[in-house]
């Protein structure tokens, strides 16, 4: 996996958008109330995700990190992975999967 901090300092959701898009990433906002997880998930594609107004808790192959605003975080295909809302208030996020 790779963060990558403060990739996007002004979180403009249609930039964010335009950048992944020409990555080859779809774009799509996720809406979480507070203490929503969702664990263990394994996709055949890679993802991007960039929380957009709350940190998030993202955890992989045993490692767990916060995910603040602006971030990016790359999950590579086949990586089992999990993503928390233990921020206390409804948290904004990007994702994005690989087109084939």
């Amino acid at each position: 996996m790779h963060i990558e901090r403060g990739k996007w300092p002004r979180r403009d959701p249609e930039e964010i958008a335009r950048d992944w898009a020409a990555r080859g990433f779809s774009c799509d906002v996720w809406t979480d109330p507070p203490g929503r997880r969702w664990e263990d998930f394994v996709h055949s594609v890679d993802e991007l995700v960039t929380p957009l107004d709350a940190p998030i808790e993202v955890e992989w192959e045993g490692e767990v990190a916060q995910l603040e605003p602006g971030d990016e975080w790359f999950i590579p295909r086949g990586t089992r992975h999990s993503v928390r809302n233990t921020s206390g208030r409804t948290a904004h996020w990007l994702y994005g999967y690989k087109r084939r």
